[in-house]
């Protein structure tokens, strides 16, 4: 760890952030932060027991009144403002991001800039939150549709995009006049901790955003999600987590928004260009070392065109260079602990066993840190599990299909239906696929989708609710209806 990365590092609080104070957790427990490139320990932060899960949600209650009253127009300037300092500090948080997650900085400062324009977004969506006025059919009265802000809301955010999914979350909450408790990812804390420490320079209030860092996340949360008090519950994770907490939120009957797993299909076309198909592939796939949910999972490639395909591809992947993310060149980073180097091997493993060939990599690679090789497979046959799971890897395995059903059918017949991607160059196939691929967000020939504008979220088993775009503010507001009667 070099100077630079060791004066950043000392500038990140390490307790919890509670009621506008910075204390450490009950006994003053901590659990350690490490850099999956090299294994070294970063930082140890204050792992929060259940009764300061419940400190930091009284504080989240204390302050909710205040400031659901304070006008749209100074919460959406407070969240300008952290956009503004966010941007001034862009390179080290990018910074940060990588040393604690891994991603190569180009990586981290493009996650920055994501990150940000929900800040942005938000910001200007504060002062549109509107309603309705009117007559009712009969003639008897007046209708008023209102909204207000749900109320304290407990933000629960996954350790690949440790600043992003923040923001994603509590710009909504705050632009809606809603507090919050947020949970960061017991691996990727430090980001989340720096960010909540830029909220407090720029004057957000005492109590309205509150962090708890854990590494006990089940037990820490649960009495947070029984207490009656708290109405809101935003999660981004796995759908097996995901559905024990709908199981939980369901006896406070909580507003609940889940972004939960994908297997993300991505068809290539006979009529595709394929250059720009294989560059879609590489930011579909690689971009975060495969860590992500709308990560292309299953591609499937026409036969005509397969093996050229794949020819590109390969020779993108062997271009990629492994290593810690702060160093220069660097274009694939670590994955994110040793669990998830085992389960991209076993994957590859099962693959190959079925009949799969190995194009490029297929092994984890030596040395410190949890890299595993970016990996091309051909050949993918019928039944290899990584057709079924969420690889949340840099494997990259190809199947082929022979006809345009085929390939829909294919794509829709898994329990996810959080993104898809599809290249070719066929506007009446477009059409098609935007009406028969059954998928909460789409990308047609292009292998990134994300934007603050739009309206993130799945169907099926990916999840409940939208996170950005019009719609992400909604998921924070409660809608009241009044009927004033006509006068006599």
């Amino acid at each position: 760890m070099n100077t630079v990365e060791s004066a950043l590092l000392a500038t990140v609080p390490d307790g919890l952030f509670i009621g506008g104070e910075w204390i450490p957790a009950e006994g003053e427990a901590t659990f350690e932060v490490r850099d999956p490139a090299t294994g070294m320990v970063l930082a140890r932060v204050a792992d929060a027991s259940p009764a300061d899960g419940v400190r930091a949600l009284d504080a989240a209650v204390a302050s909710a009144t205040s400031w659901a009253a304070v006008p749209a127009r100074q919460r959406g300037e407070l969240l300008r403002k952290a956009f503004d300092a966010l941007m001034e500090r862009r390179e080290e948080f990018a910074l940060l991001i990588s040393l604690e997650m891994g991603k190569p900085l180009a990586e981290a400062r493009a996650e920055v800039t994501y990150g940000g324009e929900f800040l942005r977004w938000f910001s200007e969506e504060a002062v549109r939150i509107s309603g309705r006025y009117g007559p009712n059919p009969e003639g008897t009265g007046t209708a008023i549709v209102s909204h207000r802000p749900v109320g304290p809301s407990y933000l629960i955010t996954p350790w690949n995009f440790p600043l992003a999914m923040a923001t994603r979350k509590i710009a909504p909450a705050l632009a809606a006049g809603c507090s919050a408790v947020i949970k960061p990812a017991e691996l990727t804390p430090l980001t989340t901790l720096a960010f909540a420490a830029l909220l407090e320079r720029v004057g957000v209030p005492a109590g309205v955003v509150n962090v708890v860092t854990t590494a006990r996340p089940r037990e820490m949360s649960e009495p947070i999600i029984a207490d009656g008090r708290l109405r809101k519950l935003s999660f981004t994770g796995s759908t097996a987590v995901g559905r024990t907490l709908l199981q939980q939120a369901s006896t406070g009957v909580l507003r609940t928004s889940m972004e939960l797993g994908g297997n993300a299909p991505f068809l290539v076309f006979a009529d595709a260009d394929l250059d720009a198909a294989a560059d879609g592939a590489m930011a579909a796939k690689f971009r975060n070392m495969g860590q992500a949910c709308t990560a292309a999972n299953r591609f499937l490639v026409h036969e005509s065109v397969a093996t050229a395909f794949l020819d590109r591809v390969v020779h993108r992947v062997s271009a990629l260079r492994a290593g810690r993310g702060t160093d220069a060149g660097v274009t694939l980073g670590p994955l994110i602990d040793d669990a998830a180097v085992r389960s991209a091997h076993t994957l590859v493993i099962d693959a190959v066993s079925r009949g799969a060939t190995v194009l490029t990599g297929g092994a984890p690679l030596d040395g410190p840190g949890t890299f595993f090789a970016p990996t091309v497979l051909a050949g993918v046959q019928a039944g290899s599990r990584m057709l079924d799971t969420e690889i949340f890897g840099p494997v990259l395995g190809v199947s082929t299909f022979r006809t345009e059903a085929e390939a829909i059918q294919r794509s829709n017949a898994t329990e996810y239906g959080l993104v898809g991607y599809a290249y070719t160059r066929d506007s009446s196939r477009i059409g098609r696929l935007v009406d028969s691929l059954h998928t909460g967000m789409l990308g047609i020939n292009t292998g990134i989708v994300s934007n603050a504008a739009a309206p993130f979220g799945g169907v099926k088993q990916s999840g409940l609710g939208r996170e950005g775009g019009l719609e992400g503010i909604q998921e924070y507001l409660e809608t009241k209806y009044t009927l004033v009667a006509a006068s006599p």
